[in-house]
């Protein structure tokens, strides 16, 4: 067996396991990436993957693979710069296990992610949301349910793996009411709720009964919801929705969307963005400045406070519909 097999096995138990306590979905992600990387390898070099040796995987090759995701796989950039990601955070692990391969490790490190442009944050504005809650039947055990969902949700912006894995004992409705929950690196954050969540939960938990280890939201069988199941509900109750409130039409909905609904939520109240990177589980506050840019009204509010004494405050408007229509091309 080679260098490159022992090392990779034991990067998976021991760091990642073991020491980076890492959630199953980083794992798979990693597994997967080193999957795609070690049958890449196979097919170039001809070498079975239990053959292959550190000096094998080098910059050429590596390099040779990302493109590979990208122009025969037609992975975007940041699909592209994940799987980079798992090889970089594996050869880490590697280089003081390996000194004699020091010269290759170092280059395949300096490998640099590819830049990407950022799509803008879709969110929904008041109508939708209230569009949104409105559109469960509340006189159905599942319309009850799902309503209880999408409110919190929307106010708590949870992501769908989070709020899949709520339990019953996760949520605290007594003094300081909050839900607690298992976010990205197995990290644990308490996320307060608002009066209106609190009565829509308080009337959901006595229905729902069960115990603490029980699913805060399950499916019609008593199981868990899996995430495609919340992302499909979702969607279907945007469409739903969308016969009272057309805009919705424009907007593709899901549970991420939601996220960014609450965040913006939090912004345009004034809440400081660092505290809203606490409040979303973001490891950086770089992560949340994308809210920042995407609030247009925010912009506004700013250009109003820096117009010249001498100037009409607000945006340009085209006196002419013409005018109007090509200001907008």
């Amino acid at each position: 067996m080679s260098a490159l097999a022992p090392t990779l096995e034991a990067f998976f138990t021991e760091r990642l396991v073991v020491q980076r306590h890492a959630s199953p979905r980083t794992v798979a992600a990693y597994r997967d990436a080193f999957r795609l990387l070690l049958v890449f390898a196979h097919d170039r070099l001809r070498k079975a993957p239990y053959e292959l040796d550190m000096a094998d995987l080098d910059a050429g090759l590596v390099g040779a693979f990302l493109t590979h995701l990208e122009r025969d796989r037609h992975n975007g950039a940041r699909s592209r710069n994940v799987r980079l990601a798992a090889i970089r955070s594996f050869f880490r692990f590697a280089a003081p296990r390996h000194p004699e391969h020091a010269a290759v490790i170092q280059r395949v490190l300096a490998i640099p992610t590819k830049k990407y442009e950022r799509t803008v944050v879709d969110f929904l504005n008041s109508d939708e949301v209230n569009a949104l809650l409105a559109a469960p039947d509340r006189d159905t055990w599942i319309g009850r349910r799902d309503h209880a969902l999408l409110l919190l949700d929307l106010q708590t912006g949870l992501r769908v793996g989070e709020l899949a894995a709520l339990n019953l004992g996760d949520v605290e409705l007594g003094q300081d009411p909050h839900v607690c929950c298992s976010g990205k690196g197995r990290k644990r954050r308490e996320t307060p709720l608002t009066k209106q969540t609190v009565a829509v939960l308080r009337v959901w938990l006595r229905e729902r009964a069960g115990g603490r280890p029980d699913p805060l939201f399950p499916s019609l069988r008593g199981g868990r919801m899996s995430t495609d199941a919340i992302q499909w509900l979702v969607a279907k109750y945007a469409t739903r929705a969308a016969l009272a409130c057309p805009s919705l039409m424009r907007k593709d909905v899901s549970p991420h969307v939601l996220r960014h609904t609450c965040a913006m939520n939090l912004l345009r109240h004034g809440v400081d963005i660092s505290v809203i990177a606490l409040w979303l589980g973001h490891e950086s506050v770089q992560t949340t400045q994308i809210y920042l840019q995407a609030d247009l009204e925010l912009k506004e509010r700013a250009l109003r406070r820096i117009a010249p004494p001498t100037a009409k405050p607000g945006r340009y408007r085209a006196p002419d519909k013409l005018l109007a229509f090509l200001a907008g091309c």
